[in-house]
C-alpha cells in the first residue's frame, strides 16, 4: 500500500484517501458493506475475516458511522461503476447458458 495517514486507531488513509484496516489489505467500505448487506455483527465479520482482530473490525465500523455520508456516496458510486461495467460489457458466457438452462427446464 501506498504512503499512508493514520486516520483513526486502526485506520488509514491512503494517497486517494481510501481507508485501509491497518496493516491488512481490507478497505474499510468492504467491512461495511458486508455489516450493511448481510446484517453482520463484528464477530459474525470476524468469522468471515480471522485475520482482523475484533478491535480493528470495531474500529472499522465506528469510522464508517462516524462518515456515513462520505461512505455512502462511494458506495452508491461503486453501485453505478458496476451498473455501467453490466451495460458495457453485456451479458457474459455464462449468464448465457445459465439463461438457457433456465428456459429449457
Amino acid at each position: 500500500m501506498p504512503t499512508t495517514v493514520k486516520a483513526a486507531p486502526h485506520i488509514v488513509r491512503d494517497a486517494q484517501g481510501v481507508a485501509w484496516v491497518d496493516d491488512t489489505n481490507v478497505k474499510v467500505v468492504e467491512l461495511a458493506q458486508d455489516h450493511l448487506a448481510y446484517g453482520w455483527s463484528a464477530e459474525a465479520i470476524h468469522e468471515q475475516f480471522p485475520h482482523l482482530s475484533l478491535a480493528q473490525i470495531h474500529a472499522a465500523l465506528a469510522f464508517f458511522y462516524d462518515h456515513a455520508t462520505d461512505f455512502e456516496q462511494e458506495m452508491l458510486r461503486r453501485e453505478s461503476e458496476v451498473a455501467s461495467w453490466k451495460v458495457e460489457l453485456g451479458e457474459s458466457a455464462l449468464q448465457r447458458r445459465l439463461r438457457r438452462l433456465k428456459s429449457s427446464g
